[in-house]
């Protein structure tokens, strides 16, 4: 019997703007993009929805967490309703909101969230544009701290915003925050990564990092920190997340540690079997 999958990093845009948003994010990475970014799309890969692949059994991912990025205040509610209304109709899908350290009301907005049944927030700071530690920040953590999960872009070489340390400051700070720490804490700055991160509870996802760091240094870095610590995902649109799983099935893991990160680690941060 197949294990059950969850997808816990899944990028959805709204039809009319998704091939602008993917475009968008091509540009900023230099990367084709390998799917539409519409939760149509996302869906072709749940159970039923894909004709079989490589992965031994191939059944579908029965659940992923989807979300967007607000790239400026104004676009804070707008992303929420659609995330809102999306998960309502499909329910494949469990939503994350945004928001902006420049929203005008985080409170009120995170109160609104939750009673639209979202379940965790999205930050990409290098595409928002703000240090994961900045001050303007830090009322939203205090905020978020025991209530939601936050997912957090961290790492990239070009920017100085997702910097690992900068969300260990941030972890040091809010000790009962529940951070995932995506691309295994720090794409491109895996190393950096595991100096800040390791000893400071977080979780992580595999996501965009198994291609870049090989099979052997992935399974080797899950051990470091401990699979109970990390997450499946995919980052769809940018990956076709059965190739997500295909890498992920080659890693050198036992059958418990693959089970922790496909589904068990997801429902245990969501609070729910379900």
């Amino acid at each position: 019997m197949a294990p059950m999958i969850i997808d816990f990093h899944a990028h959805i845009y709204p039809d009319k703007i998704a091939s602008r948003a993917v475009a968008n994010i091509c540009a900023f990475y230099a990367i084709p993009m390998g799917c539409d970014g519409t939760a149509t799309g996302l869906l072709r890969y749940a159970p039923g929805g894909e004709s079989p692949g490589s992965i031994p059994p191939w059944q579908g991912i029965d659940r992923f967490v989807v979300f967007s990025a607000a790239a400026a205040p104004g676009q804070v509610m707008s992303i929420n309703d659609f995330i809102a209304r999306t998960v309502k109709e499909h329910p494949q899908l469990t939503g994350f909101g945004t928001l902006h350290p420049d929203f005008e009301d985080s409170g009120a907005e995170i109160e609104r969230l939750m009673g639209l049944g979202l379940r965790g927030l999205k930050f990409h700071p290098d595409m928002q544009q703000f240090n994961i530690d900045d001050e303007r920040m830090m009322k939203i953590y205090a905020l978020a701290e025991g209530r939601l999960p936050i997912v957090f872009h961290t790492g990239d070489y070009r920017y100085p915003y997702s910097h690992p340390a900068r969300l260990a400051r941030v972890l040091d700070a809010f000790p009962r925050l529940i951070a995932v720490a995506a691309h295994f804490g720090g794409w491109s700055l895996f190393d950096l990564a595991l100096e800040y991160l390791k000893d400071r509870f977080c979780y992580f996802d595999v996501s965009s990092s198994i291609p870049y760091l090989g099979k052997k240094r992935s399974a080797e870095l899950i051990r470091i920190y401990g699979a109970e610590r990390f997450l499946f995902g995919s980052d769809y649109p940018m990956w076709d997340p059965r190739r997500c799983l295909e890498d992920f099935y080659e890693l050198d893991l036992d059958d418990d540690e693959r089970t922790l990160i496909l589904h068990q680690n997801a429902e245990r941060l969501l609070g729910s079997k379900k």
